[in-house]
């Protein structure tokens, strides 16, 4: 067993706490032990340690950007036994489907998708229009709640650990972030494998490997969501410029990760990874 004990999505939250070899520690020690371990480590070493050290299932969820390519890449040439789940809310681009269709050739996995409520979307469109979305920051969020935020839920349903493409770099919301914290949203542990890596690193690293990546990435879109809420970004722009670009607020998020994770330690610089 690994120093920290293995963690559990039952433990977590029951009140228990998890033991390690000398004494016992709190849950949110044990994610904070986590995340100082993975500090140290390379993405490959990162993901080999989070499946050691946490028992029970495992979610990785992918929109197959360039971070959740690097992640995807790292635990599908270990053979890690972790769940790679990515939300398909119907308005997703073309460009998106193919590299999904490209990386399972790649890799030789199925990626299984979760879908909205027909039902829900129904009700949605019926009440607020087909790109109701745009009228207020309240619908689009409403839009992102069925479409994104609710499968995430089912998608991430019994799971001790969820694993994100997530990058301090990417914005000041997600620059408070931490490489392991308690989400108490959905009572598990809520893992960032790249918090640390720049966009250059992730580039370096994607070519270096021959990860296929969205074709989308060439032609200005740093961050790729649905088509009807992503545009191509201008030089000097934030990363998630282009996302829902017609509202007025700083902070670009769809729902789907949510403050209330508690954090459990400051993000560090990282060693290279495998060549």
């Amino acid at each position: 067993m690994s120093p920290l004990g293995q963690i559990t999505s039952q433990n977590i939250f029951s009140g228990a706490t998890v033991r390690d070899a000398d004494d016992q520690i709190s849950p949110g020690d044990a994610a904070g032990r986590l995340a100082d371990r993975l500090s140290a480590l390379d993405l490959f070493q990162r993901l080999a340690a989070v499946r050691n050290e946490v028992a029970g299932s495992i979610v990785f969820t992918t929109s197959f950007g360039l971070e959740d390519q690097a992640v995807a890449h790292a635990i599908l040439v270990q053979d890690l036994a972790i769940d790679i789940v990515t939300l398909d809310t119907g308005r997703l681009f073309p460009e998106t489907h193919q590299v999904w269709a490209e990386t399972e050739r790649r890799y030789g996995r199925r990626i299984r998708a979760v879908v909205p409520e027909h039902a829900h979307v129904e009700a949605f469109v019926a009440r607020h229009g087909i790109d109701g979305f745009r009228t207020s920051v309240e619908v689009r969020h409403a839009c992102c709640g069925v479409r994104k935020v609710a499968p995430l839920g089912r998608a991430l349903n019994g799971a001790a650990a969820w694993i994100t493409g997530v990058r301090a770099e990417q914005s000041a919301e997600r620059a408070d972030m931490r490489f392991a914290a308690l989400d108490p949203l959905h009572r598990l542990i809520k893992v960032n494998p790249l918090l640390d890596w720049t966009r250059s690193r992730l580039v370096d690293f994607v070519q270096a490997h021959h990860i296929p990546y969205n074709a989308l990435h060439d032609r200005g879109f740093p961050s790729i969501g649905c088509a009807p809420c992503t545009r191509a970004v201008a030089p000097g722009e934030p990363e998630r410029a282009g996302r829902w670009w017609w509202e007025q607020e700083e902070k670009k998020e769809c729902g789907l990760h949510s403050r209330l994770a508690s954090p459990a330690t400051a993000p560090a610089s990282a060693p290279s990874s495998h060549p």
